[in-house]
């Protein structure tokens, strides 16, 4: 079955203190089957790395280097994303009671009858709700 990562993973991936079981377990996936992502996923990552790095959490050469490894990843990028926003995602965001970033997982997760894969409790509930299949710790 199709895999949904959120950012939340992937940053999982990235820092040591993030580290969860289901994260690991979805890198396996994701090496094996590979996965798909909303557009907005590279950005997230991105903003987190860049708000690491101004907090000294670590410095802009492990950021680089993390954006490359995951760049290597097969973590596909959803063209249609933003052509869902103003639509279902607006709708799933207020249905569920979610950010519409958070939403734009729930609604290519759907639309893919996919599995999501998040540590975000309340997307991860939202998901569930939604009846996806979901894995998080």
């Amino acid at each position: 079955m199709t895999l949904i990562v959120d950012a939340s993973v992937a940053l999982a991936w990235v820092f040591e203190d993030e580290k969860a079981p289901v994260a690991d377990e979805v890198l396996r996936r994701v090496v094996a089957e590979g996965a798909y992502a909303p557009s907005l996923w590279k950005l997230e990552i991105a903003n987190v790395l860049w708000a690491s790095v101004r907090r000294k959490r670590c410095d802009e050469r492990y950021a680089k280097r993390s954006l490359e490894h995951l760049e290597r990843l097969q973590v596909m990028i959803d063209q249609e994303t933003e052509l869902h926003a103003w639509g279902q995602t607006r709708v799933l965001s207020v249905k569920f009671d979610v950010s519409v970033y958070d939403a734009t997982y729930l609604e290519l997760a759907l639309r893919r009858s996919a599995t999501l894969a998040t540590l975000d409790k309340a997307l991860a509930n939202a998901g569930q709700r939604a009846g996806l299949e979901v894995m998080c710790d």
